[in-house]
């Protein structure tokens, strides 16, 4: 073990039902999103929020951060509570900000394939932040691939996370059984 490791708990345990039972939830929320047509989850009413912060958050940042400051909140929101949890050891914790950052991937790819087409209901702008960036980046005609690359991190990255906790739950030292 490095140095540097040597003061870092060990991951909480996670009983087998518990853990079970996590990856249940996991594995039907994967099948509402798989099955959802919408493009739009019931998390992402809370993510939308965040989404909305962070526009104002980075809004003294410069016009493009700004824009491009609603997918970030979006995304450092979930990292920053996977970080504080990482530290504390909560492996339930962990692999639920995991599963959450990754989540939004889902519907930031949709709003980005969105990007010309613009079919998508907006809040608060007539235009969706992903077409003035893409319109910047010279990037317009590339939302579809963009936006289905970047759905398809999103259920990568789930999976990992789901994959990850049932890693944690079956590999755990017998001493906690």
């Amino acid at each position: 073990m490095s140095p540097f490791m040597e003061d870092v708990p060990d991951w909480k345990p996670v009983s087998k039902p518990g853990g079970i039972a996590w990856i249940v939830f996991y594995v039907l929320f994967l099948l509402y999103a798989a099955l959802d047509r919408t493009g739009f989850l019931i998390i992402d009413y809370v993510n939308l929020m965040i989404h909305e912060g962070g526009h104002f958050f980075f809004s003294w940042f410069g016009h493009t951060i700004t824009i491009l400051g609603g997918t970030l909140g979006e995304l450092i929101v979930p990292l920053l509570c996977a970080a504080y949890f990482w530290w504390k050891r909560e492996t339930t914790a962990v692999a639920f900000c995991g599963f959450w950052f990754f989540e939004n991937f889902l519907y930031i790819g949709t709003y980005m394939a969105d990007a010309r087409a613009s079919a998508l209901p907006l809040v608060g702008s007539d235009e969706s932040d992903w077409t003035i960036l893409f319109g910047q980046w010279g990037l317009l005609a590339k939302d579809q691939q963009i936006g289905s690359s970047t759905r398809a991190l999103g259920w990568l990255g789930m999976l990992a996370a789901v994959a990850w906790l049932a890693h944690r739950v079956w590999s755990r030292p017998k001493a906690h059984e």
